[in-house]
């Protein structure tokens, strides 16, 4: 009986620590939010429509809810994964990327040898924020635009975290 070999990829992939994708944060806070906040808002309606009508008004609100926490979620996910994959294509060590949880944020912490670095931000699309921490400065924008200026955000933020920081932890 012959034992199956690692491939190359499944190689380089065990000994970073990264899988290379980066893991869902759907929030059930938020989620729980969102459903507190349809149900007050629909029953404003039992007074003027009934039962009927504040139900109906509480589905679309949650279910609107809902949606947009997850196009918030994804969207964040993009930028984070593309930040982290611009970073390795350029040279730095990402050792892992989980998940964390803050408050009503939703995160991920990025493992490098230099220390961690936090990214996320509010996960509802029309007020989507994106945020990074690392070594307990941070920097918030507006998530499009995060997204639509991703190339120059990895290059700014690889040069601050692996390159300046780099140098000013071994001094």
């Amino acid at each position: 009986m012959q034992l199956e070999q690692p491939t190359q990829v499944e190689q380089s992939t065990q000994e970073s620590g990264w899988s290379g994708t980066v893991p869902s944060a759907v929030d059930a806070r938020i989620l729980g939010l969102v459903v507190v906040v349809g149900g007050l808002a629909a029953s404003v309606n039992i007074p003027y429509g009934g039962v009927p009508t504040a139900l109906a008004a509480f589905a679309v609100l949650v279910g609107g809810g809902v949606g947009a926490h997850v196009l918030g979620e994804r969207r964040l996910r993009r930028i984070t994964d593309g930040l982290v994959e611009r970073w390795v294509d350029a040279g730095a060590h990402i050792e892992d990327v989980t998940r964390s949880s803050d408050g009503m944020r939703t995160e991920w912490t990025v493992h490098t040898p230099d220390g961690e670095i936090r990214i996320g931000g509010l996960a509802l699309v029309p007020i989507s924020r994106f945020s990074v921490e690392w070594q307990g400065v941070g920097d918030t924008m507006d998530a499009s635009e995060a997204e639509e200026n991703l190339d120059a955000l990895a290059k700014g933020l690889y040069a601050e975290f692996f390159d300046i920081g780099s140098a000013t932890q071994r001094s």
